[in-house]
């Protein structure tokens, strides 16, 4: 808005998209992206609908190489559960939220009693809320998800009727996304590992890679909307590379190894 927003959409050049990357510098690659990619579609968009003849100029996206997702390993992660617990419910419960059942920052503030079945220990992501607008979750659409044992333990002791969130403040309110990343980071910081919020979330879809689970699995759990996403994570599991060699000396299908084979075929040959 402030760098375009005055302006007719014909009247955007080259320029002045240039002049939007700088104004986005110090914004992480992927961030400037976003934003490049919503006003190239919107002038698209505007071709398509016959308000602009052609496009008035070039949207190019910044590079942006893939990078290594960070994770906490088991030990971290049980380290920053057990910090998490001493420091507070609502820590504890974020940490949960994010490490043992895969929410994104939105979703864990936005996430609802009504949206958790503790018998059935199932838990539906409906919605996320940012800076206090309540959206779908990413990716345009809900997801259910099992939960684990001490997740559904947590939310049975943390029950309250203050309001409908899971996590909000005495008086009901929601909490903001300050509250929740600087009660995340506290807890790294004494557990003395990396820190962020979105790492809980890489820190769940790796173990589970590392536990072995199909990537089709973890991309229905985690909701990724694309599964090359998740396959970012599958380089953690050797289960996978372990099984695949198995399938050819025999031993994860039944069948006899291939040396034992070969005799197989000498003897039915010389009947």
């Amino acid at each position: 808005m402030p760098t375009l927003g005055p302006k007719r959409l014909d009247a955007i050049t080259n320029e002045q998209v240039q002049r939007l990357k700088l104004a986005l510098s110090e914004r992480a690659p992927k961030t400037v992206n976003n934003v490049l990619t919503v006003l190239s579609t919107l002038l698209k968009k505007a071709v398509e609908w016959g308000e602009l003849e052609r496009l008035p100029c070039v949207v190019k996206l910044l590079p942006n190489p893939k990078k290594t997702m960070g994770f906490h390993d088991f030990d971290q992660y049980e380290r920053l559960l057990t910090v998490a617990r001493k420091r507070g419910t609502d820590a504890y419960l974020m940490v949960l939220a994010g490490g043992d059942a895969g929410l994104r920052l939105g979703e864990i503030i936005a996430l609802e009693w009504r949206d958790i079945d503790l018998a059935a220990r199932r838990l539906t992501v409906e919605r996320s809320d940012w800076q206090g607008h309540v959206t779908v979750p990413k990716g345009g659409r809900s997801r259910q998800l099992p939960m684990m044992q001490r997740l559904t333990a947590a939310l049975k002791a943390a029950r309250h009727l203050r309001g409908e969130r899971v996590l909000c403040l005495a008086d009901g309110s929601p909490i903001t996304r300050d509250r929740v990343i600087k009660a995340v980071r506290g807890a790294q910081r004494v557990a003395g590992i990396e820190q962020g919020v979105h790492i809980l979330r890489h820190t769940f879809c790796s173990h589970l890679a590392m536990k072995g689970a199909p990537a089709r699995a973890i991309q229905e759990l985690a909701g990724h909307a694309d599964l090359t996403t998740t396959q970012r994570y599958m380089h953690l599991s050797p289960a996978a590379t372990e099984d695949a060699i198995r399938l050819l000396d025999g031993r994860q299908s039944g069948l006899e190894p291939l040396e034992k084979f070969g005799d197989v075929l000498a003897r039915e040959e010389f009947r």
